[in-house]
């Protein structure tokens, strides 16, 4: 279903979306006034909707566009095709209150035997600064991005064991001319990894962050290895379970031998 948002207020949101990829790095101490709830929000298959509550803690009223994605953060919400009705999708939220979201299957098939992944997003426009304020305050629009996971009923395994299963190696990517690791999710379930890191001769890589789909892979670059590990390596990571808490885990890593 095609999320449907005001073609006049949709303009003016997405005007200062763009604008606000820019200022959001400039404005290093400002802070989103809008705060979602929670880190992400699993959908299980027998449930009809589910919802998550907005707040607004800031001073000021806020303009609030929601909308679902499905992995490209720079789609357009009015041209994004989703099975799930969300609503309200434009709203204003007063200092001190908050606002229900409802997210709504709309029936439209999905695979069952592996999780969905989705993302929810909640973008905080602040009010239309004053003439006089204009010419002194940078306006900033924050996006809230959380991901969004569907989940079918009697899925194999447990989705707390899924990062444990992952398989690693380090192989090189003649692209980017960067040695990288990769892994691979043999669980039907989406695997968020909040840091990983590779740990090779008394010395600490960071390989970033990311997730990965069920069934799938995906590379981590690793910054500052220059040559492949000759001594044994693990791979240190941080794993993000359905409440948002953090589980770490550390795990010996072959190279490539194609590599």
């Amino acid at each position: 279903m095609t999320l449907s948002i005001p073609k006049s207020k949709l303009s003016r949101v997405m005007a200062i979306v763009s604008a606000s990829i820019v200022s959001a790095s400039i404005a290093s101490t400002a802070a989103a006034a809008v705060v979602v709830s929670g880190t992400r929000v699993i959908f299980p298959a027998e449930e009809r909707e589910m919802t998550i509550k907005v707040t607004n803690d800031g001073r000021l009223p806020s303009l609030v566009q929601t909308w679902i994605d499905v992995g490209n953060e720079n789609d357009s919400p009015d041209k994004i095709d989703v099975p799930f009705t969300l609503t309200p999708t434009m709203f204003r939220v007063e200092p001190g209150k908050g606002q229900t979201l409802r997210i709504i299957y709309t029936n439209e098939p999905l695979p069952t035997d592996k999780e969905s992944l989705f993302w929810l997003n909640v973008l905080d426009v602040p009010p239309k600064p004053t003439a006089e304020d204009e010419r002194n305050r940078l306006q900033v629009a924050f996006r809230t991005r959380i991901k969004l996971m569907y989940r079918p009923a009697g899925l194999p395994g447990k989705v707390d064991e899924a990062p444990a299963l992952l398989k690693w190696h380090i192989a090189r990517d003649p692209e980017a001319n960067q040695y990288v690791l990769k892994t691979v999710n043999p669980s039907p379930y989406v695997v968020s990894l909040g840091s990983v890191q590779l740990k090779v001769g008394g010395k600490t890589f960071d390989a970033g962050m990311g997730y990965v789909r069920p069934g799938g892979s995906q590379t981590f670059p690793i910054k500052g290895l220059e040559s492949m590990p000759a001594a044994e390596a693990t791979i240190e990571y941080s794993s993000i379970d359905d409440w948002g808490g953090n589980k770490n885990a550390q795990v010996p890593v072959a190279t490539d031998p194609r590599n």
